[in-house]
């Protein structure tokens, strides 16, 4: 075994063929997904090995087919669908609101959700309107949801094998502007660490993507390696920056986040969608009631505007920036 050179689109692809393989009750549908692999190409291959009956495509119509896939999971199948991109989903939700957040509950817990909802979503490709949003904190307002999005390749392999693998709902956000980036991975080693159960779970753990002392970037999926990069930038000024790559949004880590704004004292949030009301400002209020002691300064956010999303000449202005994030820190309080 040895690492190579892999893609974030990759990794998922290889998670899909693998659960697929795995267990035969773990289909694959959606738009476009069986011929021609996704828009996106992340179910590419798969028609070919596994057979129509298994990873197929569906009609133009995305409550259909999350309704197909809730009678699928009460029947004992762990269907995966694809939404091909964010905004796209809408005409669905619905269905996830009313059905497959709500079935376990509904039922008191005689029927499980065993179903995957994957999302192409946010920014930074030049999509024209509705094929880019930032749509999770619908999501993960509505209980009985899982909400997923992964930052870097290995957590997108391991993330999807464990949405695949869980017995309740997962919505699972890709950012599609991460689709092409690359890291050092041997998918074969991990594919093993996860079947043997040795890999650390990444369901409700946020990871230190980052170490650093003097202020603390928190942020999920496509706003993290913005993050870093920023982090990167603050320490050529001498500022120790900590990063932290939540992953899993719903289910969320009050530990691993609390834990680092108390050892810095200073904090902001990073998030691409826009701001009122958002899974940022969830995380900036759990913060501070959490942390409130050890804070030097007021938890500060750096989000994209309250606007609909903008077009792709504009789109550059909306996302988080490495310069913004900076701005953010200087406007903390840095005196004693």
């Amino acid at each position: 075994m040895s690492a190579s050179k892999v893609s974030f689109a990759k990794a998922l692809n290889t998670a899909l063929a693998d659960a697929m393989e795995a267990s035969r009750e773990v289909v694959v549908f959606g738009e476009d997904v069986g011929t021609l692999g996704g828009v996106f190409r992340i179910t590419d291959g798969l028609t070919a090995r596994f057979g129509r009956e298994r990873c197929f495509d569906t009609p133009l119509a995305e409550s259909g087919i999350i309704g197909t896939a809730v009678g699928m999971a009460m029947n004992g199948m762990r269907p995966v669908a694809e939404m091909q991109f964010d905004a796209f989903a809408y005409p669905a939700f619905e269905q996830v609101a009313s059905h497959v957040a709500k079935m376990h509950n509904r039922t008191r817990g005689r029927l499980t959700m065993p179903l995957v909802i994957r999302i192409p979503y946010g920014g930074g490709v030049g999509g024209v309107e509705h094929h880019c949003d930032s749509s999770e904190s619908y999501y993960a307002h509505t209980p009985g949801l899982k909400v997923f999005t992964p930052a870097s390749v290995r957590d997108a392999y391991v993330m999807l094998r464990e949405a695949v693998d869980s017995p309740d709902p997962v919505v699972f956000f890709e950012p599609k502007r991460l689709y092409w980036s690359t890291a050092q991975v041997d998918l074969d080693e991990l594919r093993e660490q996860y079947e043997n159960g040795s890999l650390p779970r990444r369901e409700g753990h946020a990871v230190v993507a980052r170490e650093g002392s003097d202020a603390t970037l928190i942020s999920y999926g496509p706003s993290v390696p913005v993050c870093l990069a920023a982090a990167e930038e603050a320490a050529q000024d001498g500022m120790s920056v900590e990063v932290i790559d939540l992953g899993s949004v719903v289910p969320y880590d009050d530990e691993t986040v609390a834990a680092s704004v108390r050892k810095t004292g200073r904090a902001v949030v990073v998030a691409e969608a826009q701001g009122f009301a958002s899974v940022a400002s969830e995380i900036v209020a759990r913060t501070q009631e959490r942390c409130f002691h050890s804070l030097a300064a007021p938890v500060l956010r750096v989000t994209g505007f309250d606007i609909p999303y903008p077009s792709p000449s504009f789109e550059h202005h909306h996302i988080p920036s490495s310069e913004r994030i900076l701005d953010a820190l200087d406007d903390l309080q840095w005196e004693d």
